[in-house]
């Protein structure tokens, strides 16, 4: 019996593994594996399917990760190049215009398809339709019928709109009659009588009392602000059964573009991957969150417009990112460029905007190539002016880096950032991608306040502010020194910013204590639109005679300490980069001394022993040049990043998902991050990219 296939087999010239169940064939879950020439099913007996089987060189999809099991609902795909693959992922790929086999990059010529003529519910691949037959061997002979032109490559070869304003519209409407559900999301009318609470604003002085008659020219000043926590309610939200309580909230939608780096660098376990850290991405927007991706390598593609997650859309986005290929050179600048574009010319506009860049590799096309010098590289170009943070434009757009593995140009990464007023984070280990990306959008789904500013006014004519220490934030001294600005922008909920202002002190003659200075901050309520103003109490310090031995302000002490910390870390950088690698461990293990004598350290203060531990493993990676470049500078980078804008960055070369947690984390974040590790624990569904998680 067995050479009855081999020989049939061999008459048809095939070179194919195909399968077809023991149980009645449904023509919309057969399980088989279409091709364009006709195809021999094996027989429905067991010992024949087994032995078939396996002669498959690979035991997994290349594409989405999972087990290649027969008699698990998914058709199997095997390729002349006798690569296998689930056919609903190759098939995704082909229909976007890829025809070349992920794995070994070979052309082919003949390619699975799937016919956009068949509909499915929602949630179910699309199979091709196919014609049966048998003879008496119990052979089953599958024939595919002819599909419509061009109708596999319709996506990468059509031309890309010269304005993008195709983003779909901000309508809940749509959303509700295509879901057939009860959404009980708050209306507009509804948010507006919601009772939210505001940013919460202390000052703490460095001590609490100064000797009457006695005089300081900089005496430290702490301003704390913490967020919000977003208020209990409804949201819209997939699994929403799911989320813990603090998370079932109204809260304020994004429209987020996500640029990836496809170049040939990204090609096998790194490619697949960023498609599952994208698939979570997608099935954790909300129906009124709004994506876009944009795929570079040589050039840039935007592979579809700016589109709502509802249940349709996040099926096309998981098709989309499940057809990429890794190919080209890497044009960062490009697909910068295209993501800026689609933010600018959107007719409408979601309350939060925001851009994920992901990339392995160093671009090769901007950044050496217009400079002056050849040798110098000029970060300033990767940017378009639309987003830059530099511009005097109300149109900024936070670009949230990510730099995958060690071949990344982590300076040029970091710069795009540090300028548009993003974060970069470092992912060293290629398995903590999806955790990576969970931590971003765990904050950027919590935004509670907008365009925050913070006034500090004394008051007193004879208060003098000397510097505001803010990190990365804008800040300004007015020419009289009597009012001062920090520029704090978007917070997420729970989230906290410290500043540190150095103030006068003046003598005190005839009262028992001094009044320094009073805070305002002023922003906007994403939910609500409405304009929230805040000031503080005056802050008052005492005027004893003769002063006992005051305490340092722990709060204030733990400041000083980061923001110092922050200035070391950027000091070693600057020595490292010049080829001190010595000098840099020595400025590092200069102020971790320092660090150790400080009143907030000998504590045991939960910051001070993180810094502790970061700047010990910044001088392990500073071991020599090759360690340093390898993954030392990203590191470092990341942790300047993460301590000046006082939000939380990923890094760190473990895949004990513990790296990612520290001080900066909020609850949002936290969650989201939870959500990512429950995921990965349960192993990949076949169809994960192309089925949305249940509601």
């Amino acid at each position: 019996m067995s050479s009855k296939w081999r020989k049939a087999k061999l008459a048809l010239g095939l070179n194919l593994c195909v399968y077809v169940p023991p149980h009645p064939i449904n023509s919309d879950h057969a399980l088989l594996s279409p091709v364009t020439s006709p195809a021999i099913l094996t027989s429905p007996s067991p010992r024949f399917s087994t032995s078939f089987f396996t002669r498959s060189p690979k035991k997994t999809c290349s594409i989405c990760l999972a087990a290649l099991k027969h008699g698990d609902g998914c058709a199997i795909f095997t390729a002349e190049c006798s690569h296998s693959f689930h056919f609903h992922c190759i098939a995704s790929n082909v229909k976007h215009g890829n025809q070349m086999c992920p794995v070994c990059r070979a052309n082919w010529k003949e390619v699975p398809w799937q016919s956009s003529a068949v509909e499915l519910p929602p949630g179910r691949a699309r199979i091709n339709p196919f014609e049966w037959s048998h003879d008496n061997n119990s052979v089953a002979i599958v024939r595919q019928l002819s599909p419509r032109p061009n109708s596999t490559r319709h996506l990468f070869q059509s031309p890309e709109p010269a304005v993008f304003d195709d983003d779909e519209a901000l309508d809940n409407k749509t959303e509700n009659a295509e879901n057939n559900s009860t959404n009980t999301s708050p209306l507009p009318e509804d948010i507006e009588s919601c009772k939210t609470e505001t940013v919460m604003v202390q000052t703490y002085p460095e001590v609490p009392a100064v000797p009457q008659f006695s005089a300081y020219d900089n005496f430290t000043v702490l301003i704390h602000l913490k967020a919000p926590t977003s208020f209990s309610g409804y949201s819209c939200e997939p699994n929403q059964s799911k989320l813990p309580q603090h998370s079932q909230s109204p809260r304020t939608p994004i429209d987020l573009v996500t640029v990836l780096d496809i170049s040939g660098s990204m090609t096998g376990t790194k490619l697949a991957l960023l498609k599952r850290a994208m698939g979570f991405v997608i099935q954790n927007l909300g129906c009124n969150d709004r994506l876009a991706v944009i795929a570079f390598s040589s050039t840039a593609r935007r592979l579809f417009p700016l589109r709502r997650m509802s249940e349709t859309g996040r099926q096309k986005a998981l098709q989309a990112v499940n057809s990429l290929v890794a190919t080209g050179g890497t044009n960062i600048a490009e697909g910068l460029r295209k993501g800026a574009k689609v933010m600018e010319d959107r007719r409408e506009k979601n309350p939060v905007a925001s851009i994920i860049l992901l990339s392995d590799g160093q671009d090769t096309y901007t950044v050496f190539g217009s400079s002056n010098n050849q040798n110098i590289a000029n970060y300033d170009l990767l940017l378009p002016t639309s987003i830059h943070g530099k511009q005097s434009s109300s149109f900024k757009v936070p670009v949230h880096a990510f730099g995958f593995g060690t071949d990344h140009d982590a300076s040029s990464m970091h710069s795009i950032s540090e300028t548009t007023g993003g974060t970069f984070s470092f992912i060293e280990a290629e398995s903590v991608i999806q955790d990576a990306f969970a931590q971003c959008i765990g904050g950027l789904l919590s935004v509670v306040v907008k365009e925050l500013v913070v006034t500090i006014e004394s008051v007193d004519s004879g208060i003098k502010f000397g510097s505001i220490k803010s990190g990365s934030y804008p800040n300004c001294v007015m020419p009289d020194q009597n009012t001062a600005y920090v520029e704090v922008g978007d917070l997420y909920a729970d989230e906290e910013r410290d500043f540190l202002v150095s103030v006068n002190v003046p003598e005190e003659f005839l009262n028992k204590e001094t009044s320094l200075l009073k805070v305002k901050s002023v922003y906007i309520d994403p939910l609500t639109k409405r304009t929230v103003t805040l000031d503080s109490e005056e802050l008052k310090i005492k005027r004893p005679e003769v002063a006992g031995e005051e305490m340092v302000s722990i709060e204030v002490d733990r400041q000083r300490n980061r923001l110092q910390a922050a200035e070391a870390m950027a000091e070693a950088r600057m020595a490292a980069e010049q080829g001190d690698l010595a000098g840099a461990v020595s400025i590092l293990e200069a102020f971790r001394e320092m660090l150790s004598q400080t009143a907030s350290a000998k504590s045991h203060d939960h910051l001070c022993v993180g810094l502790d531990a970061e700047l010990q493993v910044m001088q392990e990676r500073m071991a020599s040049k090759h360690v340093y470049e390898a993954s030392g500078r990203a590191y470092m980078l990341s942790g300047l990043s993460s301590h000046s804008w006082q939000r939380a960055t990923a890094r760190g070369d473990s895949t004990d998902r513990s790296s990612l947690v520290h001080a900066y984390q909020t609850q949002s974040m936290a969650e989201m991050l939870s959500r990512s590790h429950a995921s990965l624990s349960v192993s990949t569904s076949a169809n994960m990219f192309l089925q949305p998680m249940p509601r």
